[in-house]
């Protein structure tokens, strides 16, 4: 739980925003530990148990469960952010270089992590000691939001900028710098060393919002700042696969040791029989003498096996039922539901649902980074965003295809639009469509560009042989002319 009160130096109303940022960062603290832990599979037994088949002994049991992961990780995956493409499709070197600069690429990788995983994440932007812009994203358990509902974006933000120093001092430690994010200035909130009180540090900027975007999943009017792809339904289902699996696991250790009776036996044989189950159980042979009070020969007899078959018909209804809420294909849950394999065409057809999200997904972001891309550059020129030149104001985001095709399917689709549009084939995409990074586009250019050189040196040391040639022997023709 985040707590700053009153804070020296920083203006009334500037100090009612960051109140109002500091309740909603821990209001939804509680929220989002726990989603945090269904992504992790760290969810025991004692949370799902319905205390009806399983015993409470075993109330701690802890089974792990990637489902929460796999909904979250399955789709950002097809998210693959390649940068930017300036005006006209020519490349545009100032976004470039901040690209590079804040490794853009990766870090939005991140950043897509915690915004499905939360439904939302910030980026913030600010200048560094060499007067570079520095872009950084932050998840809701270290920054929070007021939304502007007239302007369609933030109000004002809130992000802790200082990170835990050891995983250990989780729960103990407390960060010592916060910046706020005003439509005029970013407020700079320190607390020195072994002090409680913090000091502000404000530093004004022309580009009349926060310097904070945010990045939103499945907004809604009413949920602005998105909604988590671990919403309750599908906790429901994670916890449904818990409870099946443990199960399972208490059935399976019945199931292998299956209960047996012994009948008829004397206080003595039951005294021995009891003493040592597990002995019983391994042995290769059990005896046992008649009963003298009675004179009865002791009856043995085995109860039938439990049947783990159940447990695994409701492990594939839940994969099922899983599979229809995330989007994710039956085989991403692990649980296979067909005895045959399943065709290429199949899998895609199966995956339409996902590429369909990617798609949604790739398009909310979109502008989110055309929104960060342009408050770079103008920080990066010193002006307005209003003063942006075309050139920069008109770049968009570039992503890759979220259907992701083989290379193959990609590389005969690039043949063909090449045979239609014969320039198509000098282009990078056509490089990049037949299956080549951008590294290996740029060594084919370059060992391109060398054959082309060595290629114009050998013709023109021919042409100077050929001319050399001639011209000697016009001078030998020309000698047996004077001679005659």
């Amino acid at each position: 739980m985040l707590s700053i009160g009153n804070v020296i130096d920083l203006p009334v109303p500037e100090q009612e925003l960051l109140d109002e940022l500091v309740n909603v960062l821990n209001a939804h603290n509680s929220k989002n530990r726990k989603k945090i832990r269904y992504y992790e599979g760290h969810v025991t037994v004692r949370e799902v148990n319905l205390d009806i088949a399983l015993p409470k002994g075993l109330s701690r049991l802890e089974v792990g469960c990637a489902w929460g992961q796999k909904c979250v990780d399955v789709l950002a995956a097809r998210s693959m952010f390649d940068g930017f493409v300036g005006q006209n499709g020519e490349p545009n070197d100032l976004i470039n270089q901040i690209v590079e600069n804040n490794s853009l690429v990766y870090e939005y990788q991140k950043a897509t992590r915690d915004e499905l995983k939360f439904g939302s994440s910030f980026a913030t932007l600010a200048m560094d000691q060499n007067k570079n812009v520095s872009i950084r994203f932050h998840s809701p358990m270290e920054a929070s939001g007021l939304w502007d509902g007239e302007n369609g974006r933030l109000k004002a933000g809130l992000a802790i900028m200082d990170s835990v120093p050891d995983e250990s001092q989780k729960d103990t430690w407390r960060p010592s710098m916060v910046n706020l994010y005003t439509d005029t200035a970013t407020w700079v909130l320190e607390r020195p060393a072994k002090t409680t009180r913090w000091f502000a540090t404000g530093y004004s900027h022309k580009m009349g919002r926060p310097l904070m975007v945010a990045m939103t999943w499945d907004a809604t009017s009413n949920k602005p700042f998105g909604r988590s792809r671990l919403k309750k339904p599908i906790r429901s289902l994670i916890d449904g696969y818990i409870r099946t699996i443990a199960d399972a696991a208490i059935a399976l250790e019945f199931d292998t040791t299956p209960q047996k009776y012994l009948l008829g036996v004397s206080d003595d044989q039951y005294d021995a029989i009891t003493s040592d189950k597990f002995k019983q159980y391994v042995g290769a042979i059990l005896t046992s003498t008649s009963n003298p009070e009675t004179g009865e020969n002791p009856e043995f007899g085995q109860l039938p096996q439990g049947n783990i078959e159940p447990h695994i018909q409701m492990l594939r209804s839940l994969a099922t039922q899983f599979s229809a809420a995330t989007g994710l294909t039956v085989s991403d849950t692990g649980v296979v539901n067909d005895a045959n394999p399943t065709s290429s065409d199949a899998i895609l057809a199966q995956s339409q649902t996902l590429i369909t999200l990617a798609e949604q997904l790739n398009s909310g972001n979109a502008t989110a980074l055309k929104k960060i891309a342009l408050m770079a550059q103008a920080m990066q020129l010193n002006t307005t965003l209003e003063d942006l030149d075309e050139n920069y104001a008109s770049v968009i985001a570039h992503y890759k295809n979220p259907a992701m095709p083989s290379v193959a399917s990609t590389a005969d689709a690039a043949i063909k639009i090449s045979s239609a549009r014969p320039n198509f084939a000098g282009t990078d995409i056509f490089l990049e469509m037949l299956g080549f990074d951008q590294a290996d586009i740029r060594r084919i250019k370059a060992q391109e560009e060398r054959i082309k050189g060595s290629n114009v040196l050998t013709e023109e040391f021919t042409a100077d042989n050929e001319k050399n040639a001639n011209t000697g022997q016009n001078l030998a023709t020309g000698a047996g002319d004077d001679e005659g």
